[in-house]
């Protein structure tokens, strides 16, 4: 037991001593001290708890440090990347969180978790003490074991630290997986007490910001049994399970509202609000923007994220928004393109007169994007014909770093830093924010027959498509249809989410919960656009751009000729049906013949069950 806490007691270099749970890094040699003496002392028992923050905030897109998480944007219809995901080519060895091998992994930090809890009820402090402090180690068990459950469903369900010394001990510790069923309802129950016992907000709002609060326990247990209920998890539909999630999240929200949450007005600026003024963020990782190796946290996103000629240099930019997802936006009238009467939609105007929060997400050709502190930075993306050459080249200043779809993603991009500060960016990422609460609602809600006008589905739709700045209508539906049964709603409810919550790592997930992946995906190519200048065009759109800034987009676009460009040139999409839960890793099955593979994989787990 010592020597756990020597590994426990050496991590906590990563504890919270400022300003948020990842904020400063502060090191101290504690390895020394005693688990008795630890658990009597409540300054230590909390970098304990800093330590376990530390291994288990998501960073941003909500990467988990996961096989997955490190990829969500290109395994689904938001951005490019080529990958087994995409090809059909995975195996099972391919998402190895569950690993034997995997030392870092899910179930190391758990055995944390466990022996924190096991050692804090055996300690001196207070009741209330104690409660407060477990209740925030048991949100990250939650979290933790979902992670897992909605890789592989059921998983071995372990409270207690094992002890592996000893022949008896390692024999008992190959355990069953547990039913999904019991993992869920384990997860809940750890989630439960984490909301009795954590405040809406913590007294040191300094210090505290950041750590979980009843309200961000209560959203996640919301997003959990959302998870549960749906298709993916729910094959027959059970409506006891979507009545359960309705309840939780209608809990979540009415915990939220009463702590004073809310939409925050601006869908751009809500990144950059930090605190507890920032009504919006429910469950938030903090960051700094220090420049020091003993301080700094840099969240690394808006580094790898914007232009390279803004300031990154970074020759490999990621994130990039691909042709279908920038086509999804609905009209400024929230009408589908090609539906609105009122705003016709054509290829050559693709950026006119959208829902508002396609601006504020997507960076294309012409768009006036203020950045480095300069308002009045434009945006330019196209090829012309360099005439001392005779060949086509990129407008883009940097060689070799254009945009391969065409766009750049501009959510949650800081403008005011400067280009030498990028790569010290600290904004913080919002895991959790009150537009996820309200749609889960809305969704449970649509799915238990709340459908009328003043109801949840329809309230959640209405609130974010006025935040969001579209049109009211004549009617003030936003230009939602009047009357929705219940597969509209859901419909609608999705393109909703992949607007609202685009590019922070939620599609993947809701596209396989609701086994929407392979009808979504499969038999497509992902696409980009390549903008060309056309002959003729006026010298102030060739270098040295003499009041190119000036003109305006639709000036500038009647020179302009935009041809749709495939990125999957060697295949079509083909997600296999068995991604719908992933296989368990030969190698962990080989160490512990106890656990059974996946159906879909060979085995007979059913992880619906």
């Amino acid at each position: 037991m010592k020597k756990l806490y020597i590994i426990i007691l050496a991590g906590c270099v990563y504890t919270l001593l400022s300003t948020s749970c990842k904020k400063v890094l502060n090191k101290q040699d504690l390895t020394s001290a005693s688990p008795d003496l630890i658990f009597g002392d409540s300054v230590l028992v909390k970098q304990n708890v800093d330590f376990i923050y530390g291994q288990n905030l998501p960073n941003w897109y909500g990467n988990t440090g996961g096989s997955v998480s490190s990829t969500l944007n290109g395994i689904c219809d938001e951005a490019y990347n080529d990958n087994k995901f995409m090809q059909g080519t995975l195996t099972n060895n391919d998402v190895n969180d569950i690993g034997s091998s995997n030392t870092s992994g899910p179930y190391n930090k758990i055995r944390i978790i466990n022996t924190f809890l096991r050692d804090l009820a055996a300690g001196k402090l207070t009741p209330d003490t104690k409660k407060r402090f477990a209740a925030q180690v048991l949100f990250w068990r939650a979290y933790r074991y979902f992670d897992l459950v909605r890789l592989y469903g059921g998983v071995p369900l372990v409270l207690t630290p094992l002890d592996a010394v000893g022949d008896a001990n390692k024999q008992a510790a190959l355990l069953p997986r547990s039913k999904t069923s019991d993992c869920i309802k384990q997860i809940v129950a750890d989630l439960d007490s984490a909301i009795k016992s954590l405040p809406q907000r913590w007294p040191d709002s300094k210090n505290d910001y950041g750590r979980i609060t009843s309200q961000a326990a209560a959203a996640f247990k919301g997003r959990v049994l959302l998870t549960w209920a749906s298709p993916e998890f729910n094959p027959t539909n059970d409506r006891a399970r979507w009545q359960q999630a309705y309840d939780a999240n209608l809990q979540a929200k009415n915990i939220c509202d009463a702590a004073g949450n809310k939409l925050m007005p601006d869908y751009a600026g809500l990144w950059f609000v930090e605190g507890y003024s920032n009504t919006e963020a429910i469950m938030v990782t903090g960051y700094n923007s220090a420049t020091g190796d003993q301080q700094k946290d840099n969240n690394g996103y808006d580094l790898s994220t914007r232009p390279a000629y803004t300031g990154t240099g970074n020759p490999s930019v990621s994130n990039q928004p691909i042709w279908e997802m920038v086509q999804s936006y609905p009209m400024l009238d929230g009408l589908a393109p090609n539906a609105s009467t009122k705003y016709p939609y054509t290829l050559q105007s693709f950026y006119k007169n959208r829902d508002p929060r396609f601006d504020k997400t997507i960076g294309f050709n012409g768009c006036n994007w203020p950045i480095n502190s300069n308002n009045a930075f434009r945006l330019w993306t196209y090829y012309y014909t360099d005439p001392s050459s005779n060949k086509i080249v990129t407008t883009e200043p940097i060689t070799g770093s254009a945009t391969t779809t065409g766009f750049y993603l501009r959510k949650a991009i800081d403008p005011t830093l400067a280009a030498a500060n990028v790569m010290y960016s600290g904004n913080d990422w919002i895991e959790i924010r009150y537009a996820e609460v309200l749609l889960n609602l809305g969704e449970c809600a649509a799915e238990i027959g709340n459908l009328n006008q003043g109801q949840e589905a329809y309230s959640a739709l209405i609130s974010l498509r006025q935040r969001a700045g579209v049109e009211a209508g004549g009617d003030g539906l936003y230009g939602l249809a009047p009357t929705m049964n219940h597969d509209q709603m859901i419909n609608a409810i999705m393109l909703e989410r992949k607007i609202e919550l685009a590019y922070e790592g939620k599609r993947f997930w809701d596209l396989r919960r609701r086994n929407m992946l392979q009808s979504t995906l499969n038999g497509t190519r992902r696409s980009g656009i390549r903008i060309t200048l056309n002959a003729g065009a006026p010298a102030s759109l060739f270098p040295p751009y003499p009041g190119r800034d000036q003109l305006t987009a639709d000036a500038a676009y009647a020179y302009f000729t935009i041809t749709p460009v495939t990125l999957d040139n060697k295949y079509t999409l083909n997600v296999q049906t068995s991604v719908d839960f992933f296989g368990i890793p030969t190698a962990t099955i080989s160490s512990d013949p106890n656990i059974l593979q996946n159906k879909g994989w060979g085995g007979s787990f059913d992880p619906q069950q």
